[in-house]
């Protein structure tokens, strides 16, 4: 059974910092391109970071220059260290692996940044 378990959202300030953590069970992880996306309020969900499995990474307009995705193929993480939070990252952030068409996503975790 596949799993994509995330952690680390929480409540911070603008300007504050947050790192998101997906542990992965149940595929061959290397051979997976993992992304973080995430769903703001009344927004569809968009892609925020990739790194996929040829350790390419690209990040959205939105966040380059403040996020950063790392992966651990030995460990089966990816992470997602994001810098000068803005009231606009507020979302759901979910991580998600794919190959082919085939795609499985964590249940997501809750990130807000508010004063």
């Amino acid at each position: 059974q596949v799993q994509l378990e995330n952690s680390g959202g929480g409540l911070v300030q603008p300007g504050e910092s947050l790192t998101l953590s997906c542990a992965v069970r149940g595929l061959i992880f290397r051979d997976y391109d993992m992304a973080w996306y995430r769903q703001g309020p009344g927004k569809e969900r968009e892609l925020v970071a990739s790194y996929n499995r040829f350790h390419r990474r690209n990040y959205s307009d939105s966040v380059l220059g403040r996020f950063t995705i790392s992966r651990d193929n030995d460990q089966k993480t990816v992470t997602l260290k994001m810098n000068s939070l803005q009231r606009e990252d507020t979302a759901v952030y979910y991580c998600n692996a794919q190959r082919g068409r085939i795609r499985y996503w964590g249940q997501g975790t809750q990130v807000t940044v508010s004063s």
